[in-house]
């Protein structure tokens, strides 16, 4: 943590940049203080609040500075949390196996893919949340169910997926499994109830990974409801929704306050998921233009756009760096470009093909600011000012932090 003076192994050493194993904490620095939980996805909650808010703001403005040798824009103060815990409307826990052989569900423990460290109650999730899990949990142990084995191949029980509704109270609870059987009614029986939906995803991916595999529905509806902002929201299984309901209200909010909308502009957005930022924007525009890679999250934003009566949005399935000519040529250019890509960022390639389609302001959501960096700064050797950019603080007690940057042309 900041301040800290302990002694540490270097592991990998760069020319601009070393990594390192912490083996002693030799003096403590001073905004360290005592952690509330043991929790593997919480490693900020030994730094007081303030600091973290500091620090993450820092990063920030470090990653801009050093890694894209920006300057000249405006760094504005960090939108601090809402909720410093139990903010997580989405939770992917793993099955284990204790030291004596009994069920656990949890989190793996950092850089060990083999273990997994327990949670009766995670602070990051509601308590509802943490209930939902805990009678899947109970019921997987009264039928003896194992936990799958990556090294052997052998047992049942891989991933525990536990997405919430904020504001409107539904529950999706998907369990994840090797092929196999599953007792369906003992399952709903056990587990559902009028405000959750189940789903059972069966898959024989070698990696650990939630996505993709056969899902079967088995009691409830097969989508989550959600609102966010003026918005009715429809959400499938395996699509992307901001895991902070009330900050991507708020992260949102400054991405259309950056737009500047004034009711005649075409706005495209990339990477659109289900069309959360780009349905926020389209009662302020002329028209809206989204692409997602990923057709059933294509789905659910078309779906979105005729239960919120926005008729101006047009949605389409395609990688960008195809797709977005072909989009330029029969809608025409973009007045506003919006984009919010995962955490590796934008490839070289999908910059230039936005540097192509040369709108006059793009707003980057970003989680990630030192992928930020180098997109913006190709971004500015192509006659773009990386005007203002203001961090949003949605994941307290860890390192990550979201920001939107505005450019201009």
């Amino acid at each position: 943590m900041p301040g800290d003076r302990v002694r540490a192994q270097i592991g990998k050493s760069k020319r601009a940049y070393a990594e390192a194993d912490v083996t002693e904490l030799l003096e403590p620095g001073p905004d360290r203080i005592e952690p509330i939980a043991h929790h593997p996805g919480a490693p900020w909650q030994v730094l007081s609040y303030e600091r973290q808010l500091e620090t993450k703001r820092q990063q920030v403005d470090d990653a801009l500075t050093r890694i894209g040798r920006l300057s000249g824009y405006t760094l504005d103060p960090i939108v601090p949390a809402q909720e410093q815990w139990r903010y997580r409307n989405k939770l992917e826990y793993s099955f284990g196996t204790d030291d004596g052989g009994r069920l656990i569900c949890g989190f793996h423990a950092p850089g060990r893919w083999h273990e997994i460290v327990e949670v009766t109650d995670c602070l990051l999730a509601s308590t509802k949340g943490n209930a939902a899990r805990e009678r899947v949990v109970e019921w997987c142990r009264a039928n003896d169910l194992t936990a799958y084995d990556r090294r052997s191949g052998e047992g049942l029980l891989r991933n525990l997926v536990v997405r919430e509704g904020r504001r409107t109270g539904q529950f999706q609870v998907r369990l994840v499994t090797a092929p196999g059987e599953l007792d369906r009614d003992g399952f709903v029986t056990a587990v559902a109830d009028t405000d959750t939906s189940l789903l059972w995803t069966r898959t024989d991916a070698l990696s650990e990974t939630t996505q993709g595999g056969q899902t079967e529905l088995l009691a409830g509806a097969d989508r989550l409801d959600e609102r966010l902002g003026g918005l009715s929201l429809s959400i499938s299984p395996e699509a992307f929704f901001q895991t902070n309901t009330e900050m991507a209200e708020r992260l949102y909010g400054v991405a259309v306050e950056f737009a500047g909308l004034t009711g005649f502009e075409r706005i495209y957005d990339l990477c659109c998921g289900i069309g959360t930022i780009g349905l926020e924007m389209a009662p302020r525009a002329a028209a809206l233009y989204g692409l997602e890679l990923i057709p059933e999250a294509v789905a659910d934003a078309i779906e979105n756009a005729k239960r919120n009566e926005i008729d101006n949005a047009h949605f389409y399935a395609g990688d960008v760096r195809l797709a977005l000519r072909e989009l330029v040529d029969t809608a025409g250019r973009p007045d506003v470009l919006v984009v919010d890509p995962p955490r590796a960022g934008l490839s070289q390639k999908v910059v230039r093909r936005i540097i192509e389609a040369s709108p006059q302001k793009i707003v980057y959501v970003s989680c990630n600011p030192t992928t930020l960096a180098p997109n913006a700064a190709q971004l500015t050797e192509a006659d773009y000012t990386l005007e203002r950019v203001q961090p949003v603080d949605m994941f307290p007690q860890t390192p990550h932090i979201e920001c939107v940057a505005v450019l201009s042309r």
